[in-house]
Parts: C-alpha cells; sequence; structure tokens
C-alpha cells in the first residue's frame, strides 16, 4: 500500500504502543531493553540496554527529513569540546504501511540524571562547577563549524522563519537580519541536560542557527523561575547583548506570546516585559 506523506498520523509516542518497534531495535543492535527504564516522549523513547548504554528511537515523517538527513545524533559525535554521551551506532529503517521512517541511535549513559522537563516549574540545584561546565561547552559548540542547518521543533530555521516569527507578533521590529551563524543544539532544556555532572544530549536538531538561540531557548524555558532565568541570562551575557541574542530573545519570545499561547503559561507576563525591554534596545542602536 502507498501513502502521500502528508497523509502520515499524528502520532504521540508516550501513548503509541511501541513493543514492535522496540523488538526490532533489539534485534538489530543486538542487545535487550530494559523494559523497567523506559522514556517515552512525544517524538521518541528511549531504554538502557543490558550492556550499559542507552538508546534513543525517534519517528519521524519523510517530509520532515531534509536533505541534510536525520543523523544528528551521529554527526554531533565529532564536535570538539562539548560535552556529550559518546555515540556507539545506529540502526534506521522505512516503516512498512506508513510514509515515516525510524532511528535507533545508541549512545553512551548519561553521566548524571536529566534535570527536569523542558520547562521548568522550580528551580534546580545546580553547581557553579556545572555552570562552568555548561558555559564551556556552549562556547565550544559556537567554536566548531557544520554545514547542518538547525531544526528547532523539526522546522529548519532561516532568516525568512525568523522575519516572520518575529515580525508576526512585534511587528514594530523592522530590521530582523541576523549577523551571525553558528553551530546550535536548537533544542536546548531543561530535559536535556544532566546534572549533577553536566552532559548535553538529543542532538536530532543541531546545526547552524543565529547566535544566541540556545541561550534564548534555555530562559525562555526558565522564565517559571525568575531566578533561574535571570542566572542564564548572567551566564550567557555575551550572547543575550549581541544584536543576534536580541534578535532571538524576540524569536522565543514570539513563541510563547504567539496565537497558540496558553493564556495560563505563567511565562507569558515574564516574557512580554523582557521583550519590550529588548525591542527598545534595538530601536536604540
Amino acid at each position: 500500500m502507498t501513502h502521500s506523506v502528508s497523509s502520515v498520523r499524528s502520532v504521540d509516542l508516550r501513548v503509541e504502543p511501541v513493543d514492535k518497534v522496540l523488538d526490532r531495535v533489539e534485534r538489530a543492535l543486538q542487545t535487550r531493553l530494559d523494559p523497567g527504564i523506559v522514556v517515552r516522549k512525544r517524538r521518541s523513547v528511549g531504554a538502557r540496554t543490558d550492556r550499559g548504554t542507552w538508546v534513543r528511537v525517534e519517528r519521524r515523517s519523510l517530509d520532515k527529513i531534509t536533505d541534510q538527513g536525520w543523523n544528528g545524533t551521529e554527526s554531533a559525535a565529532r564536535l570538539e569540546g562539548v560535552t556529550q554521551p559518546a555515540w556507539r551506532g545506529c540502526v534506521v529503517w522505512r516503516d512498512a504501511d506508513e510514509p515515516v521512517m525510524w532511528r535507533a541511535d545508541e549512545t553512551d549513559l548519561l553521566p548524571g540524571t536529566p534535570i527536569g522537563t523542558a520547562v521548568l516549574a522550580e528551580e534546580p540545584m545546580l553547581s557553579e562547577e556545572w555552570w562552568r561546565a555548561f558555559g564551556d561547552s556552549l562556547d565550544a559548540l559556537a567554536r566548531n563549524t557544520t554545514r547542518r542547518v538547525a531544526t528547532p521543533d523539526t522546522v529548519t530555521i532561516t532568516q525568512e522563519l525568523v522575519s516572520e516569527s518575529i515580525r508576526g507578533v512585534f511587528p514594530k521590529v523592522i530590521d530582523t537580519t541576523v549577523e551571525r551563524w553558528v553551530p546550535t543544539h536548537a533544542d536546548l532544556n531543561w530535559a536535556n541536560m544532566s546534572a549533577p555532572t553536566l552532559s548535553l544530549f538529543d542532538w536530532e536538531d543541531w546545526g547552524n542557527a543565529p547566535r544566541g538561540l540556545d541561550s534564548a531557548t534555555l530562559w525562555a524555558a526558565s522564565l517559571a523561575v525568575p531566578a533561574l532565568a535571570d542566572r542564564i541570562r548572567r551566564e550567557r551575557r555575551h550572547d543575550f547583548e549581541s544584536r543576534d541574542g536580541k534578535l532571538m530573545t524576540l524569536f522565543v519570545c514570539a513563541k510563547i506570546l504567539g496565537p497558540d499561547a496558553h493564556p495560563q503559561d505563567p511565562r507569558i507576563e515574564p516574557a512580554r516585559h523582557r521583550a519590550r525591554q529588548v525591542i527598545s534596545e534595538l530601536q536604540a542602536d
């Protein structure tokens, strides 16, 4: 049976049956997955193996797999100076019944545990050593080079996307031209970093993006905890004070304040307040 790409089902792997998928991964990677340690997210499922590694399985529709492929975790293995789990291998296959592909990447285990959910409601206890390692990894990431283009939320980031996103919510911002594009994780949130020892993981969307996207994304995920959001702004001051960093602040604020905003989101007011400040700063430059 053939399917058009547009007919792909919207699937949430937190509730979708995945036993057959995990069985196939076990056979291909010649390992056993621990059913007691399975982490289910909307787009991926992760599990510990019997050889002390971690396997992350992702489902992606064909129209979300661009010319650069979707080997983010594999290609991130060559990044220098970035703290991340070592990549071991993978298996990829096309679904026989739907226009989607599956990919399972095997990596070393994290040196700690994920800090929290993507958006935090309370401040995590992080050491000064953790913050230093965090800053060092983000700085090192920006010094690397790649031809990949970041795909935050699986959408390829372009100048056009940046401009449309910002102007759609903040029409007073006229010049949205990005000056510097650098390698970026592109999904930097509290569910994708570990503590007490830092490690950055879930690299499927990484690639070049405007400077400051990672810092702004993490800041936006922290706005419900003002002290944490302020700490990120201090730690990544050089990102936030740059013109591109200000644009990325508006880019992430636009997602919080846009037409799909949830009226009960505690981040709305701090995002609106900061956006007004940034717009004033850009107009004054």
